[in-house]
């Protein structure tokens, strides 16, 4: 009886054996399978190939980016990952899905996107991220994610909302920033190489929860059945007018001649020959396909604006309009400026402006154009010659 009993050493051996397969099991639903890496990675390429075309128009720059590589870290292993300091943006979802999403970038890459925003050529950024120039990068990183974040509602064909960004320099060295970094043990990395011009060919990285990636391609592998809406669109029967059904005379469908037809149908009125003959449809009881002779058809008629007039009563109310004071404003020309050059404006300087010399200036009451002008001086002080004025019309769809 000694021999059947397991020994201290088999048992031990025995429960080791299943501790051993559940950490297996508990590990495979940590990892991603290769259906899963490609799923991402397509999730990936099309989101954040849209997000190059808002970059490179933000930076005037071409920008490129390639396919994806994926891998799945732990939290523990992000300050090998990143020894030196990063830029973090991170961004929640609001609508659509619930999970984080934290795009990390390197410091002088920052640096010249940075440079970039405010003006300047990318060419000798600095390498002090202040204030400024982390709000520079923060804009340049909102549109990337927003433009992301439309392309992932076409792809899952729904709704996606995200949070105004976040950004903060991520250093482990002097643990600062690290409360941008998802709480979850495991995250997925998604890294692309990224080519802006000749200044920048470097990485920019992806960081998502793991669990929120698994719920990422679930939803794109086996996407969600879409109740049947009900469209309550009104029919043709609730559209039409809807005249008294008319008792039909009975039709031999054997009638091999047309003066045969003609004898069983009412006579026609010259009006009616001539819709026909005009290609107006004609209905009965709101059904297509049958026709009534005595449908009181009509062409929808619309207000001639070109001959507007008022009545005695509008003119009274517009007549109680006159003294309302309205400001006019004579505008020479407009520009644009980035952030950098207005902060280099100081007494002197020329600011060009979109008109050239001698062009009419625009004349505008309440901020809406209402005439055109030339400046003229009267008595040493400036004026304004009116040249063209918009017509009624154009006046009054301005003052709307």
């Amino acid at each position: 009886m000694s021999d059947d009993m397991l020994s201290q050493d088999e048992i031990d051996a025995l429960l080791n054996a299943t501790d051993d397969e559940q950490d297996s099991s508990e590990n495979d639903t940590k990892e991603l399978t290769s259906l899963e890496k490609d799923a991402l990675g397509e999730i990936g390429n099309i989101s954040f190939g849209n997000s190059t075309t808002a970059l490179s128009s933000l930076l005037n720059q071409k920008v490129e980016i390639t396919t994806p590589e994926l891998s799945v870290v732990s939290r523990s292993q992000l300050p090998n990952e990143f020894p030196k300091p990063h830029v973090a943006v991170g961004v929640t979802y609001t609508e659509g899905f619930t999970g984080e999403n934290v795009l990390v970038i390197k410091s002088e890459d920052a640096s010249i996107i940075a440079d970039l925003m405010l003006g300047g050529d990318g060419s000798s950024p600095d390498d002090h991220l202040n204030e400024i120039a982390l709000s520079a990068v923060q804009e340049a990183m909102n549109q990337m994610m927003g433009s992301a974040a439309t392309s992932m509602s076409t792809i899952f064909n729904k709704k996606v909302d995200i949070t105004p960004p976040t950004i903060d320099v991520l250093n482990y060295d002097e643990n600062e920033g690290t409360e941008q970094i998802p709480n979850e043990d495991i995250l997925v990395k998604v890294a692309f190489q990224i080519k802006v011009g000749d200044l920048i060919n470097s990485k920019i990285m992806q960081l998502i929860p793991i669990d929120f990636a698994k719920e990422l391609v679930e939803e794109l592998m086996n996407p969600p059945e879409e109740e049947e809406k009900k469209v309550s669109e009104p029919s043709i029967e609730q559209d039409l007018p809807v005249s008294k059904p008319q008792k039909e005379e009975p039709r031999d469908t054997m009638q091999p001649t047309q003066t045969a037809t003609e004898t069983q149908q009412p006579k026609r009125s010259a009006q009616d020959d001539q819709e026909k003959s005009a290609g107006r449809p004609q209905y009965v009881g709101g059904r297509r396909g049958q026709t009534v002779d005595d449908a009181d058809i009509q062409s929808a008629e619309f207000q001639n604006f070109d001959s507007f007039q008022l009545n005695n009563v509008e003119q009274r109310n517009l007549d109680m309009l006159m003294d309302i004071p309205l400001k006019v404003t004579v505008e020479l020309g407009r520009t644009k400026r980035t952030i950098k050059e207005i902060l280099e404006i100081s007494e002197g300087s020329v600011v060009e402006l979109d008109k050239l010399a001698g062009e009419p200036v625009d004349i505008l009451v309440n901020d809406k154009l209402m005439a055109k002008g030339e400046v003229v001086v009267i008595d040493e002080n400036f004026g304004v010659r009116v040249t063209d004025i918009l017509s009624q019309r154009e006046r009054l769809s301005q003052l709307r």
